[in-house]
């Protein structure tokens, strides 16, 4: 198994930047959503961009895998939906995807209040990722440190 091992710090200006070409990518290439779903932690700033971008409904799931840098548990889900997915067209938007862990227990999660499709976007993958969203601007082999997680890196 890889793991990143130099770190590439991301600025809230180019946070911005990176939610506004993500939300950009997925208007013009994917059918209208009607829910976007924030994965928390790091994928709530993202999500609030791309739902306010694409003008549609947001909800949250918090679901936690990472115990510290590189340090890995099985993803549990923390809290629920609130929305109503069944027969939606579903977006579940992300920070990154690594291994492909978070994200897959997260499509059976929510599968099971039965959407009518489900799409994911990130902002960024590992290469060695298993799973691959439909919609991801990089692939970078850094670990990325996002704004809003400078203290934990300091």
């Amino acid at each position: 198994m890889q793991r990143a091992t130099k770190r590439r710090f991301v600025s809230w200006v180019e946070f911005g930047e990176l939610c506004e070409r993500l939300a950009l990518k997925i208007r013009e290439r994917a059918p209208p959503f009607d829910v976007v779903i924030g994965v928390a932690r790091g994928g709530i700033p993202a999500a609030m961009v791309v739902a306010d971008r694409l003008r549609t409904h947001i909800d949250f799931v918090n679901i936690k895998s990472y115990t510290g840098v590189a340090e890995r548990n099985r993803p549990q889900i923390l809290s629920t939906l609130a929305e109503d997915v069944r027969g939606k067209q579903v977006l579940v938007v992300d920070d990154l995807v690594d291994e492909g862990d978070t994200m897959e227990t997260l499509l059976g999660y929510v599968g099971r209040y039965a959407p009518a499709a489900t799409r994911t976007a990130v902002l960024f993958t590992k290469p060695w990722s298993r799973f691959k969203p439909d919609y991801s601007l990089e692939v970078v082999d850094q670990w990325i440190v996002f704004p809003w997680e400078l203290r934990e890196f300091g």
